[in-house]
């Protein structure tokens, strides 16, 4: 007999994330839900909750420790400070040119070892889904790095975010995702970075007169569940749940680079921010000036990870 049986209420799987419904991310999760509810029709009921609705950015991982949630889709920076400092590689200025040499990773043994490092911590990784590339923004013209130095920029709470701002000569600000629009609207903070999607759906283009495209780091998620629920799950529905993944990271990962150029392009309609595409030389400059960070972080991350991801996307400052 099928479980739950009858008469039994269904499995009920809390997915929590912290951006908003209309980005990548966002869509991503609506798409998995759709996709396991249709396959597990009345044996799992998926519950998402974006833009915060549960937990704020940095209180999420407690919660799928404490089995509060079941599922979330936190920053790839979010694993430092749990001690598995390897997913910080990730964050590496440059360390990926597009998306190919990206999924090179994220699709194969480098990406697979590092979710296995998570299940020490009671933590299963299912997928990995794309956000994009980042873009800085400012109430200053940007255009070489440079005219960043002394302006405070808010980042997520990530040691290699934290080298990167300072290479540039800017103060990194961490803060949480939800209280990012408001810094930018009272001048807490000079200017931030985010994939165009994040910066458009939050609106934090509303406050920002400039950003340059820079395409300076990835922004991407891992698709985690409590490792202890998703071992007590029945196999028939963790082998469907986990088919339903399959195919809505696919739809995910195809939707974000068209998402981010969508948003780009309606963040220059508004005419409320100045988008600077910078030339080949001038993200050359970007590159050399942020290239030290990597060399920086081998303790950290640990060069080994660094190597095989190197190995994987043909790195060069060429």
């Amino acid at each position: 007999m099928p479980w739950p049986a009858l008469g039994q209420s269904p499995i009920v799987i809390k997915f929590s994330h912290v951006v908003a419904v209309d980005t990548p991310k966002g869509k991503g999760a609506e798409k998995f839900k759709e996709l396991a509810e249709k396959r597990l029709a009345g044996r799992v009921k998926i519950e998402l909750y974006p833009n915060s609705q549960l937990y704020k950015d940095g209180e999420e991982m407690e919660a799928l420790s404490l089995g509060s949630v079941q599922m979330l889709a936190p920053s790839l920076a979010k694993f430092g400070p749990l001690g598995v400092r390897e997913f910080e590689v990730f964050d590496l200025p440059y360390i990926f040119d597009n998306d190919d040499e990206l999924h090179k990773v994220t699709n194969g043994p480098v990406g697979a070892a590092l979710f296995k490092k998570l299940e020490a911590r009671g933590i299963r990784g299912l997928a990995y889904w794309d956000n994009g590339f980042k873009i800085f923004s400012a109430n200053k013209p940007l255009k070489v790095p440079a005219d960043v130095k002394g302006l405070k920029l808010r980042i997520q709470s990530s040691k290699v975010l934290d080298a990167q701002t300072r290479a540039l000569g800017a103060l990194p600000q961490m803060m949480a995702f939800s209280e990012v629009y408001q810094a930018l609207q009272t001048g807490v903070v000079d200017g931030t970075e985010n994939p165009p999607s994040n910066m458009y759906t939050q609106k934090m283009h509303e406050v920002q007169k400039y950003a340059i495209a820079t395409d300076h780091g990835y922004l991407g998620y891992a698709v985690i569940v409590n490792k202890k629920f998703w071992d007590g799950l029945p196999p028939d529905v963790r082998r469907e749940l986990e088919l339903a993944m399959k195919e809505a990271t696919v739809y995910a990962n195809h939707i974000a680079r068209q998402e981010n150029e969508q948003a780009l392009e309606k963040i220059k309609a508004s005419g409320k921010t100045a988008i600077y595409v910078p030339t080949p030389q001038e993200r050359a400059a970007w590159k050399k000036a942020l290239a030290p960070v990597h060399k920086e972080m081998e303790s950290r991350i640990g060069r080994e990870t660094i190597q095989a991801v190197y190995k994987e996307t043909g790195y060069s400052l060429d």
